[in-house]
C-alpha cells in the first residue's frame, strides 16, 4: 500500500510498504531504496539512497517511524542532511489520498481498442442504466408478477443507495447504480478504496440500508394490516441477509476479510474461523441449514483469501475499528434473521418462505 507520496527535487517520493514488514521508495518512478520483509521492534526505519544532477551526486535521506495500529507515520526528509520536509500522517490522510497508478503503456491503433473504447463510452452513458433496469423489470416480472418485480427493484436500488452513500461519504465520485438481470445490482465508483475502515463502511452499509427499509416496511404493516407490505419486509431482509454471508464478493466476504486481515497473526484468522463455526452451530440448531453451508463456503473462501494478505495496499483496522466492525456485522445478522424468524412463526406460508429456504 501506499504510505507516503510527496515531492522532492521537482519530482514525486512515494514510500510503499505492508505490515509484512517490506518497503520500497519511488523517485520519480525509480526504485530508488527498498526494505525486505521482517518482523522486529523496531519502528524506525531509514532509506538511503543518492540522486544525480549531471556531475553533482546528492545524499539523500529519508527517515520513517511507523506504527500500524492506530496507523501514524512520522517522516523526515533530508538532502545533504538539511531537512527539507517533516510531517505526519494519519489515517485520514490515507482515506483522501489517490491511489497511485502506474502510466499505461502506449498501445497502438488497432480494431479492438475502438471496440473497447465504445463500451467504456457505453458504460458512462445513462442509457446504459435505463436499459439494465428495464431489463431487470422485465426479467422478474416474467419469472414472478410485475408488482413483485417493482418491490424487488425497489429493495436493490434502496440496497445499493447505502453503498454509495457510503462512498459520497468517503469524498469518492460515484458512477451510480446499475441493475443486472437476475444478479441484482452494483455501485460503482470512480475511484479506489485506501483503507480496510472504507471496505466495511461502504460494503456493510448496503445491508444496514436494506434493515432500514425492512423496518420502514414493517411499520406501514403495523399501520395499514397490509400482509403484502409484511411478506415485503421479510423478503428484504432475506436478500439482505444473503449479503451478508462471509463469501467473496459478497458485502459480507468484505466485512469479514477486513476484520480478520487487520489482526495481522493467526490468532486474527483463529477467530474468525471460531466465529463462524459458532455461526454454522447456530444455523443448524435454528435449522438453517442453507445458511450453514453458505457459512463454511465462506469460510474456506476466507482461507484461500489469507495467504495474499500481506499484498493488499489496503491500511488496516485498527483495535477500535475491528471492534466496532464485528459488532456492527453481527448486530445487523441478529436484526435481519429476527424479522425472518419472527414473521415464520405466524403460519403465513408466504411470510414462513424466507425460514423454509434457509432450512433447505
Amino acid at each position: 500500500m501506499e504510505l507516503l507520496n510527496t515531492e522532492l527535487l521537482g519530482h514525486p517520493l512515494r514510500l510503499e510498504g505492508s505490515m509484512a514488514g517490506w518497503q520500497q521508495l519511488f523517485w520519480n518512478n525509480t526504485l530508488v531504496s527498498q526494505r525486505e520483509a521482517q518482523v522486529d521492534d523496531s519502528t524506525t526505519i531509514n532509506h538511503h539512497f543518492k540522486l544525480q544532477r549531471g556531475e553533482q551526486v546528492i545524499e539523500c535521506r529519508l527517515e520513517v517511524d511507523l506504527t500500524w495500529q492506530p496507523f501514524s507515520l512520522n517522516y523526515r526528509v533530508l538532502v545533504d542532511e538539511q531537512l527539507v520536509e517533516e510531517s505526519v500522517r494519519t489515517e485520514k490522510d490515507i482515506e483522501r489520498q489517490v491511489p497511485f497508478t502506474p502510466p499505461p503503456a502506449e498501445k497502438r491503433f488497432s480494431l479492438i481498442g475502438i471496440v473497447s473504447l465504445g463500451m467504456k463510452a457505453l458504460k458512462s452513458a445513462k442509457l446504459i442504466k435505463v436499459v439494465l433496469a428495464s431489463a431487470s423489470l422485465a426479467a422478474y416480472s416474467w419469472l414472478f408478477s410485475y408488482q413483485f418485480a417493482l418491490a424487488l427493484i425497489l429493495c436493490l436500488v434502496f440496497h445499493e443507495y447505502g453503498h454509495v452513500k457510503a462512498m459520497k461519504y468517503f469524498g469518492m465520485r460515484t458512477k451510480g447504480i446499475y441493475l443486472v438481470p437476475f444478479l441484482g445490482g452494483l455501485a460503482l465508483s470512480d475511484e479506489k478504496i485506501n483503507t480496510r475502515w472504507q471496505d466495511v463502511v461502504i460494503s456493510i452499509m448496503g445491508p444496514c440500508f436494506g434493515f432500514i427499509l425492512s423496518l420502514i416496511l414493517l411499520v406501514v404493516y403495523w399501520i395499514t394490516g397490509s400482509q403484502l407490505w409484511a411478506a415485503l419486509a421479510v423478503f428484504n431482509a432475506f436478500l439482505n441477509l444473503f449479503n451478508l454471508l462471509p463469501i467473496l464478493p459478497l458485502d459480507g466476504g468484505h466485512v469479514l476479510k477486513s476484520i480478520s486481515f487487520s489482526m495481522n497473526s493467526r490468532v486474527g484468522m483463529l477467530i474468525c474461523i471460531v466465529a463462524i463455526i459458532g455461526g454454522i452451530a447456530l444455523s443448524y440448531a435454528l435449522g438453517l441449514t442453507l445458511l450453514g453451508f453458505l457459512l463454511i463456503m465462506g469460510s474456506l473462501d476466507l482461507a484461500f483469501e489469507w495467504k495474499h494478505r500481506h499484498h493488499s495496499h489496503l491500511l488496516p483496522l485498527d483495535r477500535y475499528g475491528q471492534i466496532v466492525s464485528s459488532v456492527w456485522y453481527i448486530g445487523l445478522l441478529i436484526g435481519l434473521i429476527s424479522i425472518i424468524v419472527g414473521f415464520a412463526t405466524t403460519g403465513d406460508t408466504l411470510l414462513s418462505l424466507p425460514l423454509l429456504i434457509l432450512g433447505t
